[in-house]
């Protein structure tokens, strides 16, 4: 397929997001950030990648005090956080202008840079975090790319159908979306096509691209499939 602009990929999955069928998996991921965010204090965090605003309104219900904003690529995304009651905007992470105690990238949000971005996003999250401020973020581990996130998957309701084909070869996954969703006042559907890719990244690569010092990581399971899908880590500038 060819490529396409990042854009209006993350804005097809904007409007499919609720239709993936992963409530679960992203509520125990979000349990794990909560948790780890009690055990420090801070006045400020900034969540890259905030797709619909859903971590940050939990976020903000348990930390009522902090200074939260969010930030995406998408601007259906930065919309729906909006009418969520969250500071989101829809701005490039280098383009920021804060400075914050900790950062948060939530949900795959890192596996979405090839390994040659990574230097540069790190020094662009290095830039908005205080001395000792605290990066927060998950990587796929390769058993959550390989054995839960390949294969097909299709899901509709009363206007839309999705059906998802994705794959993961050589540290790449790539996932094609088709959603047709019918039009207004017709009984025409509008069909659409993007592709999603996203990269495998060992803990030691990131963590080398990063310049960071490691104070936190684990491995976890959002899918009880008997193996760590995905890995927390912790990181202080």
């Amino acid at each position: 397929m060819a490529e396409l602009n990042p854009d209006a990929s993350l804005d097809l999955y904007a409007r499919v997001e609720d239709l993936l069928g992963n409530e679960e998996a992203i509520d125990r991921l979000y349990a794990h950030y909560y948790d780890l965010l009690c055990k420090f204090s801070f006045g400020s965090l900034l969540d890259v990648g905030c797709g619909s605003g859903a971590f940050l309104e939990r976020l903000q219900a348990r930390f009522p005090h902090i200074r939260c904003k969010g930030i995406d690529l998408s601007g259906e995304m930065t919309a729906r956080a909006r009418s969520r009651g969250i500071e989101a905007e829809k701005i490039d992470l280098c383009e920021e202008g804060g400075v914050y105690d900790v950062i948060t990238a939530v949900f795959d949000m890192v596996n979405y840079l090839p390994s040659s971005a990574l230097k540069g996003f790190f020094r662009c999250i290095k830039s908005h975090l205080r001395k000792g401020g605290l990066f927060l973020f998950d990587i796929n581990t390769r058993f959550g790319f390989e054995e839960v996130a390949v294969g097909a998957f299709t899901a509709q309701d009363g206007g839309r159908f999705v059906a998802i084909e994705s794959d993961f070869e050589e540290g790449c996954y790539t996932a094609d979306f088709t959603l047709f969703s019918k039009e207004q006042d017709s009984v025409c559907y509008r069909k659409e096509s993007q592709t999603v890719t996203q990269f495998y990244h060992a803990l030691e690569t990131v963590v080398a691209a990063s310049d960071m010092h490691l104070v936190y990581n684990e491995p976890i399971s959002l899918y009880d499939l008997g193996e760590a899908d995905k890995t927390i880590v912790m990181l202080e500038r």
